[in-house]
Order: C-alpha cells, then structure tokens, then sequence
C-alpha cells in the first residue's frame, strides 16, 4: 500500500482554483518532484498536505498510511509523520532554535503516546544529529531563524526533518538560492531518511532527458517525476 494516495485532487484559494485533477502515489523510500512554472500548483500541494487553512480541497481526496487526511488536524498530521520544509522558512524573535526543537520533538512524542526526552537525552540527540550534518552548534543557541542566511534557514529546516524524522518529507523548494555547502547538507540530511518518502517541488522545468527517459514518456504539469531509491523510474 502507498504511504500517501493523492486521487484526483483539487483545490482553490481565495475561490481561485489552483490544482486540477492531481494524482500522486507515493511509496515509502521514493523520492518524488514535482516542477512546473509558478502558479502550477507546486506550493498548494505543500500547504494542503500540511493543512494550511487558506488552501481548501473541493474534489477528490488524500489519503496518508490509509487515513483520510483531510480529516485530519494538522498536528495529527505531523504526529502521524508528516513534515513540510517550507520554501521561506519564518522568523521566530525570542525563541531559541534548542527551545523550539525540543519543543516540537516533545509535542510529537507525547501526541504518540511516548514519553518526553528528558533535558539530557535531548541535548544529547540533538548534538550528535547537528554534527551529522555538520551544523554549527552556535546557531542552536540563537533565535529560531532570525538573522540566518539563506542556508543557515535551510540547514535548520533539514535539521528539524532529522531530529523528527517523519515518514513522509515535503520539501518546498528547500534547495533554492544554496551554496554548495548548504547544498551538501541538505542531500546528506535527505539521503540520511532516504527508506522514508520524499515529495519535493522544485521550479525549474525537468530537462528533456528526464522526461524521455527509456520507457518513459512526458507527462503534462505539474508533472511528477519519481525515482525509486534502488532504481529510476518515471512517475
């Protein structure tokens, strides 16, 4: 059975419809992206999934490990292991990137019935997964995002996928503007997940190599292009 089953789904905003029939299946250990130009959808993908008020589906359904999403909360989306890296990750003033973690690491594991980690175990945790990642541990003292670079959000964000480690990984964009550096870090925290299931949204259009791949054909926007952790494959 697929982790996550999207059956011809649309959906609006602001009484505008953005997505128009979309079907996605999703196993666990694939990777999936999905490119198109702005305005395709790619983004409202994300934000239904996690369950951004302003996104309403209309048709169709989503359904994660066999549950209906949509009759889901979004904290019962991120308990039950759904994660979204967003695109333009926020600011939070006076809040420590360590406070905030523990914070979110906790509130999942006591909406899954386990018990919270304790201040050591967590520091611990959180230490030996930064370093993993070759995240300076500066930056877990200063305030969640504020005054970070363009990597330093995106490292933080991949950071927060570690720690968390979900089934499901929605990656809004989460490789724009990197240097290499940043770049490496996020591939490793992804391939560090990788028997999980990635959905990724990127906007350059595919080359035409990727589309025509051999036994492959192209597929209109948004298109989704998956490949499987053992071997390529069209979606």
């Amino acid at each position: 059975m697929a982790l996550l089953e999207v059956k011809d789904l649309h959906v609006e905003i602001d009484g505008r419809e953005i997505l128009k029939g979309l079907d996605l299946e999703v196993k666990a250990g694939e990777v999936h992206a999905i490119m198109g130009p702005n305005g395709s959808g790619k983004s409202t993908l994300a934000y239904v999934l996690a369950g951004k008020e302003e996104y309403r589906p209309t048709v169709g359904e989503v359904r994660f490990d066999g549950r209906n999403l949509f009759e889901m909360e979004p904290d019962e989306r991120a308990a039950a292991g759904l994660f979204l890296a967003f695109q333009y990750p926020l600011e939070i003033p006076g809040v420590a990137t360590m406070t905030f973690l523990r914070t979110a690491l906790n509130a999942q594991r006591k909406k899954r019935g386990q018990a919270e980690l304790s201040t050591p175990d967590f520091l611990k945790k959180v230490r030996e997964t930064a370093g993993k990642l070759g995240i300076d541990q500066e930056m877990l003292r200063r305030a969640v995002n504020v005054g970070f670079s363009g990597g330093e959000k995106k490292r933080n964000e991949i950071l927060q996928m570690a720690l968390l480690e979900p089934r499901l990984a929605v990656l809004d964009e989460t490789d724009s503007g990197l240097d290499i550096d940043a770049l490496k870090i996020v591939a490793d925290g992804v391939n560090r997940l990788r028997a999980r299931a990635f959905v990724r949204r990127h906007h350059p259009l595919p080359t035409a190599s990727q589309l025509h791949r051999p036994g492959c054909g192209a597929r209109p926007l948004a298109r989704a292009y998956r490949q499987d952790r053992r071997q390529g494959a069209c979606a």
